[in-house]
């Protein structure tokens, strides 16, 4: 009987292609691909996808049937990729697409109960004797449930130390003072203020952000500038051209007043020193010129 079913089904392809047209049109369905048994009195016949948007997807027609005396009917039609589909990517839980510096203001980001960061307050008392810097770099949980674990505190240093505010970042790389021997350097207790501390010079750029102790920047407290003065040159005369004999006061103000009366008797042209002879007119000659007109 189950054979007689599946043949019965498989030989449906033509019904299969009647109710995929009726509902998707004939310019988008392509050729016949197969047919596949789905499960008891169910089976899927397959046509290529002709939509130029939907390039590599294969169009997917459901039948079913009761017995061998009910007629073949329609369950779903669906577009399932197929050879050199277009998919989108693997999909990616949020807390694992959340990228470093995403919360932003009113956004609520919880931490995972088994964070590997973190371990509870009353933990880790072992480690607790590793930090010998100051009684204050004891984490010891109190009011609180959880505190940085070592895996966390090692993550945190190497996110530190290998980010902008770095050794290696251009900005420390350009000087040679350090964080380190800089008056504005304070440093932050328990294991990792060995290698970081906080800048507090609201004139650098690292204001407030925890720094390496090997990081840098041009606003150093021991930076000092020599602030000294431009030699200049006194005043150079030429001389070449200049008449070095000695002149007497009155001897100077004679030859000033001198020239100035050259250039005054220069100025005064007096009436008879003019040639007026070619604008004098003879009377009598202009009046034989008209007779002989």
């Amino acid at each position: 009987m189950a054979n007689a079913l599946e043949t019965k089904l498989s030989n449906a392809k033509d019904v299969a292609r009647k109710f995929l047209v009726e509902e998707i049109t004939e310019q988008r369905v392509g050729d016949y691909l197969g047919f596949v048994v789905e499960g008891e009195n169910v089976a899927t016949h397959k046509f290529k996808c002709v939509d130029k948007a939907y390039v590599g997807w294969n169009w997917a027609v459901t039948l079913a049937i009761v017995d061998s005396a009910s007629e073949v009917t329609v369950s779903e039609i669906l577009l399932l990729p197929g050879e050199g589909a277009i998919l989108a990517s693997s999909w990616i839980p949020w807390e694992q697409r959340v990228e470093p510096g995403d919360i932003g203001v009113g956004d609520v980001l919880p931490t995972a109960l088994d964070d590997t960061r973190l371990v509870p307050g009353y933990t880790g008392v072992d480690d607790l004797f590793e930090e010998k810097l100051t009684p204050e770099g004891w984490e010891v949980g109190l009011g609180r449930f959880r505190v940085l674990s070592v895996l966390g505190k090692d993550q945190t240093a190497m996110r530190w130390y290998d980010g902008e505010r770095g050794p290696r970042a251009p900005i420390a790389e350009a000087v040679t003072d350090k964080c380190v021997t800089c008056g504005f350097y304070v440093a932050i207790s328990g294991s990792l203020g060995r290698s970081f501390g906080v800048c507090t010079n609201k004139f650098a750029a690292d204001d407030g952000k925890v720094v390496s102790i090997d990081h840098g920047c041009g606003g150093h407290s021991e930076i000092v500038v020599d602030m000294h003065s431009i030699p200049t040159g006194g005043m150079v005369f030429d001389d070449n051209n200049l008449d070095t004999s000695e002149v007497l006061d009155e001897e100077v103000v004679e030859g000033e007043v001198a020239e100035i009366d050259e250039d005054d008797d220069d100025d005064d042209t007096e009436v008879e020193d003019l040639d007026l002879s070619a604008d004098v007119i003879d009377e009598s000659e202009l009046e034989e010129s008209e007779d002989k007109n």
